[in-house]
């Protein structure tokens, strides 16, 4: 076994990559990660953005594709409808893998 110097530990330490946030919270992500389209495919949308699984739920319970289609990337938008907002206030002290039931879509 090689002995590590020092220097190379704080190279190894440095190489790690920060975490990433979650595209709607902003919390850092856990072990599970989903992908959100911010326009959905069906409407022509490609990018996606890293999201934790009830932030998605959360998402979805509240638009329609239209309506997420109209929205675009506009993070903003979605955050300031009163019942995300009210959710991400409730998930903020909430640890990255913190999973609960979302309540049924509206419509």
């Amino acid at each position: 076994m090689a002995k590590r110097r020092a220097w190379e530990d704080e190279e190894d330490e440095a190489a790690v990559a920060p975490p990433v946030p979650c595209w709607l919270c902003g919390r850092d992500l856990g072990e599970v990660v989903e992908y959100h389209h911010p326009v959905p495919k069906a409407k022509g949308g490609k990018a996606r953005e890293p999201v934790h699984p009830i932030c998605h739920r959360t998402i979805h319970a509240h638009f329609t594709n239209s309506k997420l289609g109209r929205i675009g990337e506009n993070v903003e938008a979605l955050r300031s409808h009163p019942e995300v907002a009210k959710f991400l206030s409730w998930v903020a002290g909430k640890p990255a893998d913190f999973n609960a039931p979302t309540k049924k879509r509206e419509r």
